[in-house]
């Protein structure tokens, strides 16, 4: 193989206001990592999405070093001859400071040696024969634009619903999750929170006790990370499963078994873009499943070219409890691809709905 390695920027275009705890998104910028073989005219193409205000590798320069990490890499691919070699090699080559360029590259690689048809990995999934459940996501907003939302997901059919709390008044997100719950017994639509870090010490463990009565599945990062002593007291006292999210960015080798031994919490959310990949994921996924602790992945808003590669490794993997792969929906101008949303679940459709050509040649 003679590989070609380009770097290709490209913004994503909110369909609305996208709020979170930590603030409204409507754009998000995203780097393609494209490799070529020049002999075969096969491409790989990889994602490389920091997240604003939360990556590790979310720095104004972020596209020059990737420019420069593709230019430096791009003799050092030539050496590779199959998928086996691919996630040793980028673990050698890309520093731990860079997660989101791990898994662009690693993806890209992945793709190329599968055939450049945005395969990843062979699964039921990608032949069509099974779908990966997801659930349905509630974003932050008014209580009106809240609700619709819920309205919308329990009427497209999704069984477990995940909102996100934290920024409107806590009341009027208690109110709706007990909207729910009136109609919906925990048997028929699973809920789950996602605080995004919002509550504070002073009161989180009166607002846990509140949410305790609403039979919920989980809350993601009720307190903001780094405050190792009081999350540990909360994954400890929660009458709400805890699942850590944020807690997990920035922490790698040893230091991720010693996390876990830590806060010991029921569960972990993982986003490739943000700990460095799917092999990294899958070290992850060890570490928690040897200490009877679940888990389940999340997309970090990237295109459909990252929701596919994940969406490829969650089925991989044989998951059967909900996962936050819904995202796909969120722009304006995603990418078109086979991704299909059904009746809470993500499904793989036909690879010549990709369009990609106006991407890659410019």
């Amino acid at each position: 193989m003679r590989i070609r390695s380009t770097i290709i920027p490209y913004t994503l275009a909110f369909k609305f206001a996208a709020g979170t705890s930590r603030g409204v998104l409507r754009e998000k910028n995203t780097w393609f990592w494209v490799v070529e073989d020049l002999d075969s005219g096969l491409r790989g193409i990889g994602e490389c999405g920091p997240l604003k205000g939360l990556s590790v590798d979310d720095r104004p320069d972020f596209g020059e070093v990737l420019e420069g990490l593709a230019e430096r890499l791009a003799p050092e691919l030539n050496r590779l001859c199959g998928s086996c070699q691919v996630a040793g090699f980028v673990r050698e080559m890309v520093p731990d400071d860079l997660p989101s360029a791990r898994f662009g590259l690693e993806t890209a690689l992945l793709d190329i040696f599968n055939g450049g048809k945005r395969t990843v990995l062979d699964s039921p999934f990608v032949r069509g024969e099974r779908s990966v459940p997801i659930n349905g996501l509630v974003w932050m907003g008014d209580e009106a634009f809240m609700s619709e939302q819920i309205e919308r997901k329990i009427t497209e059919g999704y069984t477990c619903v995940k909102m996100k709390i934290g920024a409107i008044d806590f009341d009027k997100e208690l109110a709706l999750l007990r909207s729910i719950r009136k109609r919906f017994g925990e048997e028929e639509i699973t809920l789950r929170v996602d605080a995004n870090g919002a509550f504070g010490e002073r009161d989180v463990f009166e607002k846990l006790e509140k949410l305790g009565e609403l039979a919920l599945h989980s809350i993601e990062q009720p307190v903001m990370a780094g405050q190792y002593e009081l999350m540990r007291k909360v994954c400890d006292l929660s009458p709400v499963d805890v699942a850590l999210d944020e807690e997990l960015i920035g922490v790698n080798g040893i230091e991720r078994a010693e996390l876990l031994d830590r806060l010991n919490p029921q569960y972990i959310i993982l986003k490739p873009t943000l700990v460095g990949g799917l092999a990294d994921s899958g070290d992850w996924i060890s570490l928690a499943e040897s200490r009877g602790i679940g888990w389940w992945m999340t997309s970090a808003l990237e295109s459909n070219v990252g929701l596919n590669a994940i969406g490829q490794y969650t089925d991989f993997l044989e998951v059967d409890m909900p996962q936050g792969l819904g995202t796909g929906q969120l722009y304006h101008n995603n990418i078109g691809s086979p991704l299909r949303i059904k009746r809470g679940e993500l499904w793989y459709g036909d690879e010549s709905e990709w369009k990609l050509e106006t991407l890659i040649e410019g």
